[in-house]
């Protein structure tokens, strides 16, 4: 059985007080590792129930009141009972529906849920549960899990030799790089990761586009699907740029707060994500616009239909400056991943602030003899307690 990393994190956190809530995008496996640690607790003699939401049995009695959850895992007086509940989102009201339980039942039941956008984007969420739940994070498959999913178990133990600097070098380095170019060009969608085929991976790309991304845009109330899919293609081709809102709104013929609002829309949706710049002279380093990256790269490459080996690609900058993001928000906080870029045009691509006014700074070049220490002097000079460091394909310092 594959089991995705944040396995051990849910697991872990079954025996906290606070209500586990699982999000992330569509199609990235939430079901599945539900139902992998509803089996591990049934395997250690809990007592379980799994609901599914999308059965309108269920859903039904569960939007008439909340204690009828009781109907399908009764209170019992010597143990809690663990309610594992697929997709919370469709509730008609879920963030009371967990507040009360929550409120009134914590010391006999724990809730593991899944959500996802309209759920999420909720105000309530946040605020009514403060104290009562714990966020976790599903994002599509990073490089580690992708060759777990391929059965790739030699790469796989050498690349985590590599990350533990255990090894320097690797025999099997050439593997490593064509592996690594499959999971740029095609991201990892578990489906799409176990898909052989090129062109199956497309077909599955291209339905996570057409089906379940319209879900997200119909479920979040918006109602003009075609410009929002104007939006992410023309965000997929700006992949790595400086977000400049006013003329995303002014090339898609959008008001200002329409477009944020899509911006929104495509943050909750777990679909982009944007990195704040990093600055302590605010005279001389004030840049106020973000970076978007997005979180898979098959997605992004499907808006743009574009698919190709990365070296003969014209985007194959941005896109492993774009695999360095996922890797960085995947070991680090998300708002500890920032950029450096001054007024005059100074810029280093990430700045990983690990403490106050310290951590490690990284400049992503794709070919190794671009890199030109001297042109960040500025940088090194001003911050040197952020050491620099360079990646580049096909230099294995990019894998760890």
């Amino acid at each position: 059985m594959i089991r995705r990393r944040k396995y051990e994190s849910i697991l872990t956190h079954a025996v906290a007080k606070e209500f586990t809530i699982l999000i992330g995008a569509r199609q990235t496996g939430k079901s599945t590792l539900l139902r992998q640690i509803a089996d591990t607790l049934v395997e250690r003699g809990e007592s379980v129930a799994l609901l599914n939401l999308e059965r309108q049995d269920i859903l039904f009695e569960l939007n008439q009141s909340p204690e009828n959850i009781f109907k399908y895992a009764p209170l019992q007086s010597a143990r809690k009972v663990f309610v594992l509940i697929d997709e919370v989102q469709y509730l008609t009201n879920p963030t009371n529906f967990l507040k009360l339980l929550y409120d009134e039942y914590a010391s006999q039941v724990k809730i593991i849920a899944t959500g996802s956008t309209p759920f999420y984007i909720d105000r309530q969420f946040t605020d009514s549960l403060a104290g009562r739940k714990k966020i976790i994070e599903l994002q599509t498959l990073d490089f580690e899990e992708y060759l777990l999913f391929k059965q790739e178990d030699q790469l796989l133990l050498e690349l985590m030799a590599l990350r533990e600097k255990k090894q320097q070098k690797s025999v099997f380095e050439a593997q490593l790089w064509n592996h690594l170019d499959e999971y740029i060009n095609y991201g990892g969608y578990p489906a799409v990761v176990l898909e052989t085929d090129p062109s199956a991976k497309i077909e599955r790309l291209q339905d996570i586009r057409d089906s379940f991304v319209k879900r997200d845009i119909l479920e979040a109330g918006i109602t003009d699907e075609s410009r929002f899919y104007r939006l992410m293609i023309v965000l997929a081709s700006q992949t790595g740029s400086l977000l400049n809102v006013n003329e995303l709104a002014n090339t898609l013929r959008l008001t200002h707060n329409l477009a944020e609002q899509y911006l929104f829309v495509s943050q909750k949706c777990f679909h982009v994500g944007l990195v704040k710049p990093f600055f302590q002279n605010l005279r001389k380093e004030l840049i106020k616009m973000p970076k978007l990256y997005f979180k898979d790269l098959g997605l992004r490459n499907v808006l743009i239909n574009y698919f190709a080996p990365l070296e003969q690609r014209a985007d194959k900058g941005a896109l492993l400056e774009n695999f360095v993001y996922r890797r960085q928000i995947e070991t680090h906080p998300a708002d500890q991943v920032k950029f450096w870029r001054t007024a005059d045009g100074n810029e280093v691509d990430f700045i990983i602030e690990t403490q106050f006014q310290r951590g490690l700074a990284i400049e992503v070049k794709f070919n190794e003899h671009e890199v030109k220490p001297r042109k960040y002097k500025k940088f090194t000079d001003e911050y040197p307690s952020f050491p620099l460091r360079f990646l580049s394909w096909k230099n294995l310092d990019l894998l760890q």
